[in-house]
């Protein structure tokens, strides 16, 4: 079947590419062309990157990402204030925007349906406090109890407790995920998903364009909504020069019927669950919430359902499950979800790593799949390094993109030398986005630890406090190190070549 459909999304694909390789050529000419009424606008150009430069040192953004664009600019003084210009001025950008704000600001107290938490969890455990504060009073994500927590890896773990629990939906399923491949994985689930949908259970389904740029053929959403499931696409790629292009819909969300909800590194794609080898063993992590705390991830999606599709009005307060009866489950510690949006220049995720860092007195273990980060996140890592904390990370030795990959080594010397112990995982590629701290604290999501997942994606994770899932989280860690080797100060004696190599790639890495 998917013959018949792949070679018209390939041209439709190349065609798009087409237009915009045009358009960067039309950009180059200008600047290159040696005609007069060239000149004046190579100088008009000059004059416009000066003014952006200047712009973008007084704004209050990331100094890496401040770096980057300049010495961009610097580097190609014409077309280079242009470019910025082009990707982050944009009334798609702003539309996005205002959407999304209006939509959370009807959405926010609902959130708290189940009952304010705070105070409660303040008692329970007050050294957290800052996180809970954040997370709750400023983010507006509050922190829920009544909540049973699952901790599954691998990938294969998470497939048979999801296919498992979506057979045992009965009033709806949201999912929305980055990533959607024809194959074991994708057609059990859909199979499910169309046996519920002719039962009576509402399904939706979104999924991100550029993840899914080569897997999925351009009529999807109609061939499932012929199937009985509610479909929309995220950002559709359209062939634009748009900085609203690297704003992608990096979350997985699992929600059914607002009672139990997944979410975590792993994909609906045959590579997740080791049904094909792509880049050897694929080492990934889930977390299953059954009670209270579910609720926040429906309402997370129907917040980027509304936002994807304006003129929509939900009633949202159908989609509550405990209106008529408390939830039964029994406490598991505090669980506390959230999301991040590049929309409203607030680094979510960021904070929830950042503060479980700082906070740590004992140790921090992480799994990772990238480590391309700022100097904030550098300088909490080595100093809590050097104030005695464990500090241990765990990358993949086998890579998905060579470029990121030699950046992230690029990380190891600095931080090592600092006293971080960093392993590579030899079975293959670890795509797991996990912490865990001092037997306590732990975040399981789908934030990597790089630049992309950090400032320009959309992602979600939940923050877990006393729960079963939070030593789950450490005795996987401790296991996933019998499959690893430690990176040793000498390993990272590069060539000057290579070492070079690394610093020039350092200095771009926001923008990769």
């Amino acid at each position: 079947m998917r013959k018949k459909w792949f070679r018209p999304l390939f041209r439709r694909r190349l065609i798009v590419a087409m237009l915009l390789i045009l358009q960067v050529l039309v950009m180059i000419y200008l600047v290159v062309s040696t005609s007069h009424s060239a000149e004046w606008i190579n100088a008009a150009l000059t004059l416009i990157s000066f003014c952006v430069v200047i712009y973008v040192v007084s704004r209050d953004s990331n100094t890496d990402y401040k770096m980057s664009w300049i010495i961009q600019i610097l580097a190609f003084p014409i077309f280079g204030g242009l470019f910025y210009l082009v990707f982050n001025f944009q009334r798609s950008t702003k539309k996005m925007e205002e959407r999304q704000k209006e939509v959370e600001s009807k959405t926010r107290e609902l959130f708290l349906l189940a009952g304010d938490r705070y105070e409660k969890a303040l008692a329970i455990a007050p050294e957290c406090r800052p996180q809970l504060f954040y997370l709750q009073n400023y983010a507006g994500f509050p922190v829920y109890q009544k909540t049973q927590t699952f901790y599954l890896t691998p990938g294969e773990a998470m497939f048979e407790a999801l296919k498992t629990e979506l057979r045992k939906a009965e009033h709806y399923i949201f999912l929305e995920f980055f990533i959607i491949e024809e194959g074991l994985m994708w057609d059990s689930i859909l199979e499910i998903l169309k046996e519920r949908a002719a039962a009576g259970v509402e399904v939706r389904l979104i999924y991100d364009d550029m993840g899914c740029f080569f897997l999925l053929p351009k009529d999807y959403p109609e061939q499932l909504a012929a199937c009985g499931i509610r479909c929309t696409v995220f950002n559709p790629f359209r062939p634009g020069l748009s900085v609203l292009q690297n704003n992608r819909d990096h979350r997985k969300i699992v929600a059914i019927d607002g009672k139990v909800a997944f979410t975590g590194g792993i994909n609906l794609a045959d590579e997740y669950i080791n049904a094909i080898e792509k880049y050897g063993h694929w080492k990934d992590a889930a977390i299953m919430l059954k009670g209270e705390a579910a609720w926040s991830f429906s309402l997370m999606f129907l917040q980027m359902w509304n936002t994807c599709n304006t003129g929509q009005e939900e009633e949202y307060l159908r989609y509550y499950p405990w209106q008529e009866q408390e939830c039964t489950e029994a406490d598991d510690g505090l669980v506390q979800p959230y999301c991040d949006s590049p929309m409203d220049r607030e680094n979510v995720g960021e904070q929830v790593y950042l503060q479980i860092i700082n906070n740590a007195k004992d140790y921090v273990y992480i799994n990772t799949p990238y480590l391309v980060i700022d100097e904030l996140l550098v300088s909490a890592l080595s100093q809590a390094a050097k104030s005695g904390v464990d500090v241990r990370i765990v990358t993949p030795y086998r890579w998905d993109k060579k470029l990121v990959h030699m950046t992230t080594r690029s990380y190891y010397r600095q931080l090592i030398a600092a006293g971080v112990r960093i392993y590579e995982y030899s079975k293959g590629f670890i795509h797991s986005k996990t912490f865990v701290a001092d037997d306590k604290v732990a975040t399981v999501g789908t934030t990597n630890l790089d630049f992309r997942s950090l400032y320009l994606h959309f992602e979600c994770g939940t923050w877990l406090y006393g729960s079963r899932a939070v030593w789950q989280v450490k005795e996987d860690f401790l296991a996933t190190l019998d499959s690893c080797h430690e990176i040793q100060p000498k390993d990272c004696c590069n060539s000057f070549l290579m070492q070079l190599v690394q610093d020039v790639l350092r200095l771009f890495a926001p923008l990769m």
